[in-house]
């Protein structure tokens, strides 16, 4: 399965910053509409407790401790008023009961005339009020509850009648009194207050968006530099630095990056300085070495005449003397050619030439004509220097016929804007540690091949030429065995400044 993607670091931060916010505004605005919801319901509930008792109050003396149905109609219409709906019960009697208003969202002025007891006291559902309830109060306290009543809420006050004996010890009447006073008002300010902390809370996100854009933006650009100096060090400006701001951590990762930036630059100062001076170095020793070596091999050709008359191990020694001069004069002459693309004096001598005729040519004159297949179709041109692709194929069909094994062949391809040569062999190819290796300068692959009598530069400048040329040279394994070398070149001149003329 693949992974999830990783969200940047700006949006990472915005939603820390969202999420916080709606956390914090959820829990703050739900403990304000908590708390104000219930002050309100707590104030309504006390004040309808203290409204009840006190038209209770107006009933005392009773007029008989056993009231018949018309009787606790009256007290029920004592303790009711227009927004009061009221029932009172005594040893299984209760006074006339009927359903609420019909439209619980409208204001309650009362129940409808049919709802209303005669005389005109509002009369309440005896089924909106619990066993629970009822026991509560038969038992001797005022208790209450908050029911919703055709879909409107409503506060249920129950409360028992008690007689004062002369005493003035108390006991039960037996007569209960249920109030309901709907909480319509009420429920329009709790909603009131949900619509509030809604939009705080939507007001809130808004702000903490906003905030959370300022404090990324902050927080984000010395990153972004950051990251820009980083990459242009990575593309060699080392003189690439980073304006310090502040004091804080950031400023410290700048301070830092100034600090690491300035020792790379020095020491890649150093390592640029040694490489010249050690370029230098072998470009004058080659030099230097050119006329001893030229006295040396005129010795070494007359040496090589006379082996043949010489005792057996003088003329061996003089056979021996001949071969190293010519692999030293040859060694020479590489480290030469090396330097002068080191030092960039390396330059094209470009001719319109027959690409079929220039490998024909280069195989003739080392007589491998015979020993090399070709698949050279004619009529392929290109600007090129004879010169250096006579040297680049020279080391790659030596390379292959003194390596690889039978048959080595070189193959000619070409499009519109390039030809490719490719250059293979059918030997046991080369090891997948050798692979990235094999251009490189004075590396022999010893495991992977016989050892080589060269100086190891051969295939480093072959790569050189190519790419002064404007192309490349490359290296794979055959799947059926070999290696295999392919030189691209361009079908254009080539600008080593800038691309193709």
């Amino acid at each position: 399965m693949a992974p999830w993607p990783s969200l940047g670091l700006r949006a990472r931060l915005s939603s820390a910053f969202a999420l916080l916010c709606v956390v914090t505004t959820v829990a703050v605005a739900g403990g304000i509409y908590v708390q104000a919801r219930n002050a309100i319901l707590q104030r309504t509930q006390d004040a309808a407790v203290q409204a009840m008792m006190s038209r209770l109050q107006a009933l005392y003396p009773l007029r008989s401790p056993a009231p018949d149905r018309a009787e606790l109609g009256g007290i029920a219409g004592a303790v009711s008023d227009g927004n009061v709906f009221a029932v009172a019960f005594h040893r299984g009697e209760h006074s006339p009961a009927g359903p609420p208003p019909e439209r619980p969202g409208a204001p309650v002025p009362g129940p409808p005339p049919e709802h209303r007891r005669p005389g005109g006291a509002p009369v309440l559902d005896l089924g909106v009020i619990s066993p629970q309830l009822r026991r509560t109060v038969a038992g001797g306290d005022v208790a209450w509850q908050r029911v919703v009543w055709r879909d409107a809420p409503f506060l249920i006050i129950g409360t028992p009648l008690l007689i004062t004996e002369r005493d003035r010890t108390t006991r039960s009447s037996g007569i209960e009194v249920y109030v309901a006073r709907s909480l319509l008002p009420e429920q329009r300010s709790i909603d009131g207050l949900a619509v509030r902390a809604w939009l705080t809370g939507g007001a809130a996100l808004a702000f903490a968006v906003v905030l959370a854009s300022l404090a990324t933006r902050g927080v984000l650009r010395p990153v972004r530099e950051l990251g820009r100096a980083a990459r242009l060090l990575g593309e060699g400006e080392l003189r690439t630095r980073i304006a310090v701001r502040g004091s804080d951590e950031l400023a410290d990762v700048a301070r830092t990056f100034n600090t690491t930036a300035a020792e790379l630059e020095r020491h890649v100062e150093q390592l640029r300085q040694m490489e010249a001076d050690a370029r230098r170095f072998v470009a004058d020793v080659s030099h230097e070495l050119r006329t001893p070596l030229a006295a040396l091999a005129a010795v070494a050709d007359v040496l090589d005449e006379e082996a043949a008359r010489l005792p057996e191990p003088a003329g061996r020694a003089a056979r021996l003397v001949s071969q190293e001069t010519l692999n030293l004069t040859a060694l020479v002459n590489d480290l030469i050619e090396i330097s002068r693309f080191d030092s960039g004096v390396a330059a094209l001598a470009l001719n319109e030439v027959d690409v079929a005729e220039l490998v024909h040519a280069t195989l003739r004159a080392r007589g491998w004509s015979e020993a090399v297949r070709t698949e050279l179709p004619p009529g392929v041109a290109a600007p090129l220097d004879p010169r250096r692709v006579d040297v680049i194929l020279a080391n790659l069909v030596g390379n292959a016929l003194r390596h690889g094994e039978p048959p080595v062949s070189v193959r000619l391809s070409a499009d519109p804007h390039r030809i490719a040569l490719e250059v293979s062999d059918h030997g046991p190819g080369l090891d997948e540690t050798v692979l990235p290796h094999v251009f490189d300068r004075f590396y022999k692959a010893g495991a992977a091949r016989a050892r080589s009598e060269g100086s190891g530069l051969g295939l480093a400048i072959a790569r050189e030429n190519a790419r002064l040329h404007g192309g490349d040279l490359t290296v794979t394994n055959a799947v059926d065995g070999g290696a295999v070398f392919t030189l691209r070149l361009p079908r254009r001149a080539h600008d080593p400044d800038g691309g193709p003329e």
